[in-house]
């Protein structure tokens, strides 16, 4: 446990004191005055830090990230939920497609899948293609949208729900993976 020595530590105004602060957190260490603390986070996309020194010639295609699709939830899911959402019973599904509609992006590039989820955004998710050890998807409403399920090779399994052009970016997910592209449709059988 390490112990403040005398010198280090400004003894508080009795003021201060009565709002109970404890003398030991308040330190006598330079803090830079260049730090600004935002209250609010923020998060940055950065792709390579490094230089390129190699000629123009000689790149390759991992070299720089390009978009393959970024979006939302599909907007049918919503608006198929929100006319359910009438009913009392479908209530808690139209909220979740609200806030699906509102609150989550995904982003497929040539160098990873990324999922940016919450209310502020701040929740992100990011993983390579080279992780990947399987893809299914699963149509919904008459193939329009569909979830595609992403399983890792730690055997974590990534829902991806609503997601439009899903049979397209499950095929790009399975080849920049290096894997057969053959989809294994998760539909259910019945009703």
């Amino acid at each position: 446990m390490a112990t403040a020595t005398a010198s280090s530590v400004t003894r508080l105004p009795s003021a201060a004191a009565s709002h109970h602060w404890h003398p030991c957190l308040i330190t006598k260490l330079p803090f830079p005055s260049h730090i600004t603390i935002s209250p609010r986070p923020t998060s940055r996309l950065h792709v390579s830090s490094k230089p390129i020194t190699t000629s123009a010639s000689a790149t390759s295609k991992k070299d720089e990230e390009t978009i393959f699709f970024d979006g939302g939830a599909h907007y049918g899911d919503l608006l198929a939920n929100i006319l359910l959402g009438f009913t009392l019973l479908w209530l808690p599904l139209s909220l979740a497609a609200v806030f699906r509609a509102f609150f989550l992006r995904y982003r497929f590039t040539n160098l990873r899948v990324t999922v940016i989820s919450g209310l502020t955004g701040q929740d992100r998710s990011d993983f390579s293609y080279d992780v990947i050890e399987d893809v299914q998807v699963v149509p919904r409403f008459i193939g329009e949208w569909g979830d595609v399920i992403i399983t890792l090779r730690d055997g974590t399994k990534v829902d991806l729900r609503s997601v439009p052009k899903f049979r397209e970016i499950a095929k790009y997910c399975l080849s920049m993976a290096d894997k057969p592209v053959v989809l294994k449709d998760s539909a259910s059988k019945g009703f």
